[in-house]
């Protein structure tokens, strides 16, 4: 059995990454590219933000199972599990944080984008140190950059910007107008591969020795 506390940060990454998202929708300065479709549907139809990124990351995972091998497969099937948590934790977050981005000043929305990517760099850190199952949107990811034979960053720039001129026509032929990015989605895209290189750097060694993997770092 694995170590309990390995289960404990990744499960704490979890909230904590629902957390970060939660609040960088709420900056109305625009969303985190990997779920900005999914917001931006859920803006122009009324529907629920929870239920769309859900049904955005079981895209992922089916996306998945065509690029990765066989034996890979199973394990990729239980991210549908991860993606139902997940996608529960966002609706809890955003139901708890009534936070109007109209009703702040500009200066104060920003504070709260920052603390978002923040937050959402930390999530990823403790989600992906613990290697047990990754949130779909970094194992489409990952998938696509071990498909294609390319670097995992330069991978998951190309698939924001993909993401965000998927949202940018979405918003344009349903809506009228682009919905869901903005400053915030730029800061994004910059911001959380840098939080999640910070946390690495000064917590890493120490969360995977917590969770008795400190012989499984990779050089």
């Amino acid at each position: 059995m694995k170590n309990p506390y390995r289960w404990l940060i990744y499960s704490g990454g979890m909230a904590v990454l629902a957390l970060g998202i939660t609040l960088n929708t709420k900056t109305g300065l625009g969303v985190s590219p990997i779920i900005s479709v999914a917001y931006s549907v859920s803006q122009i139809f009324s529907l629920n933000f929870g239920d769309m990124t859900f049904l955005l990351y079981i895209l992922f995972v089916a996306v998945q199972l065509a690029l990765r091998d066989k034996g890979e497969r199973a394990a990729t099937l239980l991210q549908i599990v991860v993606s139902l948590i997940f996608s529960r934790l966002l609706n809890l977050c955003d139901a708890l944080l009534p936070y109007d981005s109209g009703s702040h000043s500009l200066f104060a929305n920003l504070l709260l984008l920052a603390a978002a990517i923040i937050l959402t760099g930390l999530g990823i850190a403790m989600t992906i140190n613990m290697r047990l199952f990754p949130n779909p949107g970094d194992g489409i990811v990952q998938a696509i950059a071990d498909k294609i034979g390319k670097d995992q960053g330069m991978t998951k720039n190309i698939f924001d910007i993909g993401c965000v001129c998927a949202t940018a026509a979405v918003g344009l032929c349903f809506g009228g107008k682009i919905i869901g990015i903005g400053i915030g989605t730029i800061a994004a895209m910059i911001g959380v591969g840098r939080a999640v290189a910070l946390f690495n750097h000064f917590f890493q060694d120490k969360m995977l020795a917590a969770a008795g993997m400190a012989a499984e770092r990779k050089v």
